[in-house]
């Protein structure tokens, strides 16, 4: 079970549904790539509610009514995993989307990777 995926596959549909929030069960990589998404402009907020069973919540960005994401599409999948070298980290678009990876030094946006000369595993693309 891919938790990432589904993850991503919740935001696609909020967005398309054109929904204010979308909310997705919690976990440290999941709020990591909200964090990202949030720094780079996708989102206008997320936050982790409740104590036991911690949920993820997003507050989805729109421009003329239509959702700042484009596309999501996941790279690494449970089956086949997807490793680069920070000298090979992709571009999206020729630099207008975002590639997420997880690094040794945390989960980062593919240009923070090329500044700290450190590759990982490419999660997914945002454009």
């Amino acid at each position: 079970m891919d938790t990432i995926a589904d993850f991503l596959t919740v935001v696609r549909n909020a967005g398309k549904a054109q929904h204010k929030t979308a909310t997705v069960p919690y976990s440290k990589m999941k709020e990591s790539i909200a964090r990202i998404l949030k720094e780079e402009g996708y989102i206008t907020d997320y936050t982790v509610e409740g104590e036991k069973v911690k949920n993820l919540t997003l507050t989805l960005k729109y421009q003329n009514r239509k959702h700042i994401i484009r596309a999501l599409r996941r790279i690494s999948k449970p089956g086949i995993r997807c490793y680069v070298g920070a000298k090979r980290i992709p571009r999206v678009l020729g630099g207008l989307g975002t590639v997420i990876l997880s690094t040794p030094r945390g989960v980062m946006t593919g240009d923070e990777a090329r500044k700290n000369n450190c590759g990982g595993e490419v999660l997914c693309y945002v454009w």
